[in-house]
């Protein structure tokens, strides 16, 4: 049976099960967590007769650094080797008042985001909750620095695998220490799920991949948000930033002559009137393969000030990695050629 990834209630019905007092779970647990353990035969306050049977029936299995690529800057960008070998992407970003890692939920994607290189390959299957927080683990020990932020932004879309994205998000806050306020959950848009994590009340920061103002153009650039019209989507994320009062952010790819027309920042703008949030432009980063162009600055400039000119608060994606293969994907897809 597997170790990581099991919540502190799991560990300690196992330890019962084996004739064990209840804070042996939390020992469990911290050796897993917080001190890295990937054997059983680590946890040395643990008695000898446990940790034999421990090891006799249960596993930690965590990922490899399969290749590391670093920036100027100090952006990271890691390739990891899954159990059964399949292989996903996880960037550490460190800044001068926090270090934070994007990391993924899904190994390939069903999105179908056509500018994003994770789309080619499609869904593999889903990470597991362990699979999840074993990114954050590994990148925080490979580097030597304290994790202090985690997004969920990396390969996959979160909310398509929203049960072990929920348990990740508890051992990130409740075993690791992370606060809510400090993770990000990003999403093309799934409307039901942003419903139901509403309701749950979790201080996340809420990210959605908007990249365009009316529903015919976003279904052309993110096939899956034909099942999610933008007025469905729009109320919902509504609801949630009353709920929580977490201000919500809303990811615009900037593509030149597709969606960055002042025309079309008054139109997002008017979308998004009301709603507690504010829009982070991304200019795109270039895809061997893919017809998509970064916009000129000066259209950039045109766009966010259409924005802030409405009343809407804009930020712009500090340019990080760009020697990296940045965008998500591109890495995987070089080491693993079709």
């Amino acid at each position: 049976m597997e170790f990581f990834g099991c919540e502190r209630n799991e560990l300690a019905a196992y330890v019962r099960e084996l004739g064990e007092p209840d804070f042996r779970a939390k020992q469990i647990a911290d050796w897993i967590y917080k001190k890295g353990a990937r054997d059983v035969s680590a946890m040395t306050n643990l008695p000898t007769v446990l940790r034999e049977r421990l090891q006799a029936e249960f596993t930690i299995t965590r990922s490899e650094v399969l290749r590391q690529t670093t920036s100027a800057d100090g952006t990271s960008k890691y390739l990891l080797e899954l159990h059964d070998g399949q292989t996903i992407e996880s960037v550490l970003l460190p800044y001068g008042d926090r270090v934070s890692v994007c990391v993924s939920t899904q190994v390939g994607c069903a999105a179908g985001c056509i500018f994003c290189a994770t789309a080619e390959g499609g869904l593999v299957r889903n990470l597991t909750a362990g699979e999840i927080v074993d990114q954050v683990l590994t990148l925080q020990e490979h580097a030597g620095c304290r994790i202090t932020h985690v997004v969920l932004m990396g390969m996959g879309e979160p909310l398509l695998n929203l049960a072990n994205v929920l348990k990740a998000i508890r051992l990130l806050h409740d075993e690791i220490g992370i606060s809510m306020r400090r993770l990000t959950v990003s999403t093309v848009g799934i409307t039901p799920a942003i419903q139901r994590i509403a309701k749950l009340g979790l201080q996340l920061t809420l990210a959605i991949s908007m990249h365009a103002p009316d529903d015919a153009l976003r279904r052309r650039l993110v096939p899956v948000a034909a099942r999610y019209p933008l007025h469905e989507l729009i109320e919902a994320c509504r609801d949630y930033a009353n709920t929580t009062k977490r201000r919500i952010t809303f990811e615009y790819l900037l593509l030149a002559g597709v969606n960055d027309s002042p025309h079309q920042a008054a139109e997002l703008a008017k979308l998004l009137r009301g709603v507690l949030c504010h829009v982070n432009l991304i200019p795109y980063n270039q895809v061997p393969g893919k017809p998509f162009k970064r916009p000129t600055r000066a259209a950039i400039t045109a766009f966010r000030s259409g924005l802030e000119h409405a009343g809407i608060e804009v930020t712009q994606r500090m340019e990080r990695g760009h020697s990296l293969a940045a965008a998500c994907g591109q890495l995987r897809a070089k080491s693993n050629p079709t």
